[in-house]
């Protein structure tokens, strides 16, 4: 065999010069695969399937960060934030609501009395923890808690992600027998 010539095993002749620019070649093609999968993708067309409350589809032509789930927010929610007014329209979302008193059991280290907008607890009050989507203020009618009146989001909470919420009671008794429901809660936003 000569210097600097492979023979394949089709028997196809290769210049080891024609052998290094191919390897250069693919190396180079998986470095750029490599980087398309480690940095953002600009996509062409989004189509995305929803599988989980907390993601929306992006429009065609923007960036894809596709390691963070954007917050999917109510339609009439976006739309009172694209006309710059809120919506005083009642609406149903199902939700996962948990009861939770100002105890260290349930509060750990801001069991203080004061709720996370400033809010110091009364002696009668109802109202709920949510996630950061529902501003403070929000109000919401949940079957079974407070006489079926509108409370108010007032406080938040570490574990309260998405559609979950923590209701209010006084004793940790009270939240004990509310325990975890998964029920129909009206919304207004403010």
């Amino acid at each position: 065999m000569e210097k600097g010539i492979v023979k394949g095993s089709n028997g196809v002749i290769f210049n080891r010069t024609t052998l290094l620019v191919i390897a250069c070649v693919l190396s180079f093609i998986a470095g750029a695969a490599y980087t398309k999968v480690v940095s953002p993708i600009t996509l062409l067309n989004a189509t995305v399937t929803e599988t989980q409350d907390d993601t929306q589809p992006l429009p065609a032509g923007t960036v894809n960060s596709a390691a963070i789930p954007m917050p999917s927010k109510p339609k009439d929610e976006q739309k009172a934030e694209t006309n710059g007014e809120s919506s005083n329209e009642w609406r149903t979302v199902r939700m996962r609501v948990t009861g939770y008193c100002p105890c260290s059991k349930c509060c750990g280290k801001y069991a203080d009395g004061i709720t996370a907008n400033g809010h110091k607890i009364r002696p009668g009050d109802t109202f709920v923890a949510a996630d950061k989507r529902y501003s403070f203020g929000t109000e919401m009618v949940i079957e079974g808690y407070s006489n079926g009146k509108s409370i108010k989001v007032l406080d938040r909470g570490g574990a309260i992600r998405g559609n979950k919420l923590d209701a209010f009671f006084h004793t940790h008794q009270e939240a004990l027998e509310w325990g975890v429901r998964h029920i129909d809660v009206k919304v207004r936003d403010i």
